[in-house]
């Protein structure tokens, strides 16, 4: 190996070293940073879906931080109604718990017998390998309770900081937009900041307005099957369809062992235990396989793997936070993509000409900038019409054309 070869090579490992460090710091500050980082890119997620509102208030002559304090009061209205919609429903599930836990004992007391054999097994095993550890069961102090008390100044701090980080997003949103073009030296970086700017805003709540109509659509017709197939409480699991259905696959498979577990506990025979479910699942089936993409867009529609893993390690992360984050992110990191390389190859339709829109008017703002010449005066005009001596000369030099004839009959 040529010594340029070498220095190439080392090089690449160098960069490829630096990426890697810098990834996992990011992945180790982000971990560290949950208790603040968490609730702050929440509020900035759910402030990029209420910013069409809050636009609107402004163009009507609300001051942006009066604007930002409406949406934030009719967000905590909102939740309040669906806090007092549900709080009967949810105070019964837990006082019906027990009963519930008595039903799925029975229901699950079929599988004794494989169990028992399970256990047998595991003793011949011992037997075998000669283990006489016995198997043992430490009982702790405590129970949920003690557990939701010691959260409870955790989720109350969160709280505080999500409506915080909210309203200021909110109220200075376009400041941060400002101070962050000012620090771009040359047009077009400060071209393409803007339009990434606009794009994130555009993508993001165009796909959360959307997501949230659809996942509402998804809870109404839960709630309607499940009543229709006598489950209690159907409006709980309209309700808890339409939150879960915010985390793609994840929260789905949630809902179906939710749903499994109410049937299995509210219902004897098979057929009723499963209807739930695959109702759940043909629903869920038609509005992500055919109503999302038709409403959304396939410009927005996102590689399902790059979904799975997003939403994998956002709630290894964050954990649930993270998983309401996760697509939003995506989509941030696919605008920002898209303008630093700007290439319309592989991409849909709609998408490459936008961008061609986009680099003709840039072209058209750097046309604008230019200096406009001077108009020619008079005596220019005249000069640059009159002929020159040489175009004279030459034109007299030329022979005359002979007249065409035309061909005898």
């Amino acid at each position: 190996m040529s010594g340029s070869q070498f220095e190439r090579v080392t090089v690449v490992s160098a960069r490829f070293a630096l990426i890697v460090t810098g990834a996992l710091a990011l992945v180790v500050a982000l971990a560290l940073g949950k208790v603040i980082l968490a609730p702050i890119s929440l509020a900035i997620v759910v402030g990029l879906m209420f910013g069409p509102i809050a636009d609107l208030l402004e163009r009507r002559g609300v001051p942006a931080a009066l604007s930002a304090g409406v949406v934030v009061i009719t967000f905590l209205g909102l939740l309040a109604v669906a806090a007092t919609m549900f709080a009967a429903p949810v105070s019964y599930w837990i006082a019906r718990g027990p009963v519930m836990w008595e039903k799925l004992q029975a229901q699950l007391a079929n599988l004794k017998a494989p169990l028992e054999a399970m256990g047998a097994i595991q003793d011949q095993l011992k037997g075998i390998f000669g283990s006489e550890s016995a198997l043992t069961v430490k009982v702790q102090d405590g129970g949920p309770m003690q557990d939701v008390a010691l959260m409870a100044p955790s989720i109350l701090a969160d709280a505080l900081l999500f409506l915080a980080g909210l309203y200021f997003f909110l109220a200075t949103r376009h400041h941060i937009r400002i101070s962050v073009l000012s620090l771009c030296f040359s047009r077009k970086m400060r071209w393409r900041s803007a339009h990434i700017f606009r794009d994130v805003e555009l993508k993001v709540s165009r796909f959360l307005i959307s997501a949230t109509l659809i996942n509402f659509g998804v809870g109404v017709a839960t709630a309607i099957a499940t009543y229709a197939l006598g489950l209690p409480s159907p409006l709980l699991w309209g309700a808890l369809a339409m939150i879960m259905n915010f985390i793609p696959y994840v929260g789905q498979g949630v809902m179906f062992v939710v749903l499994f577990a109410v049937g299995l506990g509210t219902q004897s025979n098979l057929i009723t235990i499963i209807l739930p479910v695959v109702a759940y699942g043909a629903i869920n089936l038609t509005a992500d396989q055919i109503i999302f993409p038709h409403l959304v867009g396939r410009a927005l529609t996102l590689n399902p793997f790059i979904i799975f893993v997003s939403i994998a390690f956002w709630l290894w992360v964050w954990g649930p936070m993270g998983g309401f984050i996760a697509v939003p992110t995506l989509l941030v990191l696919q605008s920002v993509i898209m303008h630093i390389f700007p290439t319309t190859q592989n991409l849909p339709k709609i998408v490459a000409r936008k961008l061609e829109q986009k680099a003709n008017a840039e072209a058209v703002a750097v046309e604008a900038t230019e200096p406009a010449t001077p108009a020619p005066t008079a005596a220019a005009a005249s000069v640059a019409k009159a002929p020159s001596a040489k175009a004279v000369a030459t034109k007299a030099k030329r022979p005359p054309r002979k007249a065409a004839t035309l061909p005898t009959p």
